[in-house]
C-alpha cells in the first residue's frame, strides 16, 4: 500500500531501562480499521509497545526511534483525542469515587469544548453504545456498583467516546471468563467499527488473534520474531517461536485437525530476562533448529512472501509444513 494509506508508524522503537533494552529495534505500520495483534509470551515487550503509543511509558524509561501517528510524533498530546487506551484491569482504571457517567463526561470535555450537559449525554450514549442497560441511571452509578463485565464495556466507552483514529487494548479480557471474553471482544469490534479505529490488540491468546486479527506482530525478548497478515503468519508460520506457540493451542483452537492429543507440545525452557540475553539470537537456546549461526549473529528481518511477511530467523527455510512435529509432546 501506499505510505499515506499508514495511519500509526512505528520505526525502530528501542526502549530501555537503565541502559538495558526491553524493547529492541520494533518496526511496524497500523492502518486504517485494520486490526494489528501483539502476541508473545509475559515479558516480550508487548505491553510497553503498547504504553509506547500513547506516551505512557514508566518513570526512567529512555527511548528512540519513532512513532508517528498521521505524521505526528507527540503522542501523548494526541491521547484520548486521536488515540486512546483499553487497559487490561478495567477496576483500576476506573476512579472509585467518581460516577461512571462523570468519568465519561471529563473525557469528553478534556478534549471537546463542550457543555456539561451535552458531555454528559455522550457519556450516557456512549454507555449505551456498548450496551449498558438503563444507561442513564448506571452513568450515576460508581464502578463497584458494576459487574466486571460491565466495567470493561464502560473503559471501552471511555476510550472510543471521542472517535479516536487508534485504540490500544491491552490485554482487555485477561480474567474475564470464556463468554464475557466474547462479549468484550465482540462489544470492542463494534465500537471501532463505530468510530472508524484501527485497533492495536495486546494479547497472549491466539485464538482470539485467529478469530479477530488482521494483521500479527509476535514478539519474543523484545524483538519482533514474525510479522504479516494473520492467515498467513497463523496457517503458514516461518519462525520456530511461532510454530511452537500455535503448538501449544489445543487442535481445535490452533493448528487444526489431527486428534487430539493427551499432552500437548511445549516450548523447552523459559525466555530471557532483557539482562541476560543470550548471543545471537535469543531464541536459540530453545530453538529445535539452532545452528552455530544462530548463536553469533542476531537474526534481521526478511520477506517470506510478497504479501508483508516477514521473519526474523535465519533458518526460517527450514521450518517444515505442516510443522506439527517441530516440538515435541511435553513429558
Amino acid at each position: 500500500m501506499a505510505s499515506d494509506d499508514v495511519l500509526l508508524s512505528v520505526r525502530e522503537l528501542r526502549i530501555a531501562f537503565d541502559g538495558v533494552e526491553a524493547v529492541r529495534g520494533l518496526s511496524f505500520d497500523v492502518r486504517p480499521r485494520e486490526v494489528l495483534a501483539l502476541v508473545g509470551e509475559s515479558g516480550a515487550g508487548k505491553s510497553l509497545t503498547a504504553r509506547a503509543l500513547l506516551g505512557m511509558l514508566p518513570r526512567g524509561a529512555t527511548t528512540s526511534g519513532t512513532v508517528r501517528l498521521r505524521g505526528e510524533t507527540d503522542l501523548a498530546a494526541q491521547r484520548g483525542r486521536r488515540i486512546a487506551l483499553v487497559p487490561q484491569d478495567a477496576l483500576s482504571a476506573l476512579s472509585p469515587v467518581h460516577p461512571v457517567g462523570d468519568q465519561l463526561a471529563a473525557a469528553v470535555r478534556s478534549v471537546a469544548g463542550v457543555s456539561r450537559k451535552e458531555a454528559r449525554a455522550r457519556a450516557v450514549a456512549a454507555l449505551d453504545r456498548v450496551g449498558i442497560p438503563d444507561a442513564v441511571r448506571k452513568a450515576r452509578a460508581y464502578p463497584h456498583e458494576y459487574s466486571g463485565g460491565m466495567r470493561q464495556r464502560a473503559v471501552i466507552a471511555m476510550a472510543t467516546i471521542n472517535e479516536p483514529d487508534v485504540v490500544v487494548a491491552d490485554e482487555p479480557t485477561t480474567a474475564l471468563d470464556a463468554e464475557l471474553q466474547e462479549q468484550v471482544l465482540r462489544v470492542l469490534g463494534e465500537q471501532r467499527e463505530a468510530v472508524g479505529a484501527a485497533l492495536v490488540l495486546v494479547t497472549h491468546d491466539l485464538g482470539v488473534v485467529r478469530e479477530h486479527a488482521d494483521r500479527v506482530l509476535v514478539m519474543y525478548a523484545g524483538r519482533q520474531v514474525e510479522q504479516g497478515p494473520a492467515k498467513r503468519v497463523l496457517g503458514r508460520p516461518r519462525a520456530p517461536y511461532t510454530v511452537g506457540l500455535l503448538a501449544s493451542l489445543p487442535p481445535d483452537e490452533g493448528n487444526g485437525g489431527g486428534a487430539r492429543r493427551r499432552r500437548l507440545p511445549s516450548i523447552p525452557g523459559s525466555p530471557p530476562t532483557p539482562d541476560a540475553l543470550p548471543p545471537g539470537c535469543a531464541f536459540a537456546p530453545r530453538c529445535p533448529l539452532v545452528e552455530d549461526r544462530c548463536r553469533r549473529e542476531d537474526p534481521q528481518p526478511r520477506a517470506a512472501a510478497d504479501d508483508g511477511h516477514e521473519v526474523s530467523c535465519h533458518r526460517w527455510d527450514a521450518v517444515p509444513y505442516p510443522a506439527t512435529e517441530l516440538f515435541q509432546e511435553s513429558a
